[in-house]
């Protein structure tokens, strides 16, 4: 040990021990370094090193091999999603062509499309929102709990009335 390492090792022993003590480990310390300055270490034998390279090797290989799959799969979930996206944005916008949209609006008389509200100029649009507004008074009223009655069934209820006017919405 060099001098400062000395004085480092005896202050450091000084902040746990009494100084006495401190010294006696330095003592410890000093002649342990001296032993194994005089009894080297001989090096490992150069066959010993090659095997543990090779396991080595092949620990890494595994570990890249792993890796390399888990990325392939997180590659592939991603392309999946994207190729599942872009079909059904696809199908989403082929549904909505040109020849449907033409025929909509001609269901529709010019004055109802020039109305700055729809649902008060058509019969049919009116009587639809009343009953979606309906339902949704009725939903809050049993989320708060003010129905007075069992709130399973007004749900139940609830969920028939809005299946039926979905029906009646998607049939024309």
């Amino acid at each position: 040990m060099n001098g400062r390492n000395e004085e480092n090792v005896k202050e450091l022993f000084e902040r746990f021990v009494n100084t006495g003590q401190a010294e006696e480990a330095e003592q410890d310390i000093r002649k342990g370094e001296q032993i194994l300055r005089e009894h080297p270490v001989s090096e490992p034998d150069s066959k010993l090193i090659a095997d543990i390279k090779a396991e080595v090797g092949k620990a890494v290989l595994r570990r890249k091999a792993k890796v390399f799959r888990r990325m392939v799969y997180k590659s592939a979930v991603i392309a999946a999603s994207v190729i599942i996206l872009a079909a059904i944005g696809i199908k989403l916008f082929e549904k909505g062509g040109e020849s449907e949209r033409v025929t909509a609006a001609s269901i529709l008389p010019a004055a109802i499309w020039e109305s700055e509200r729809l649902a008060d100029d058509d019969v049919d649009l009116a009587i639809l929102t009343a009953e979606i507004e309906q339902i949704e008074s009725d939903l809050l009223a049993v989320q708060v709990g003010e129905n007075g009655g069992n709130g399973h069934e007004a749900v139940t209820e609830m969920e028939l009335e809005l299946i039926a006017i979905n029906n009646d919405f998607w049939k024309g």
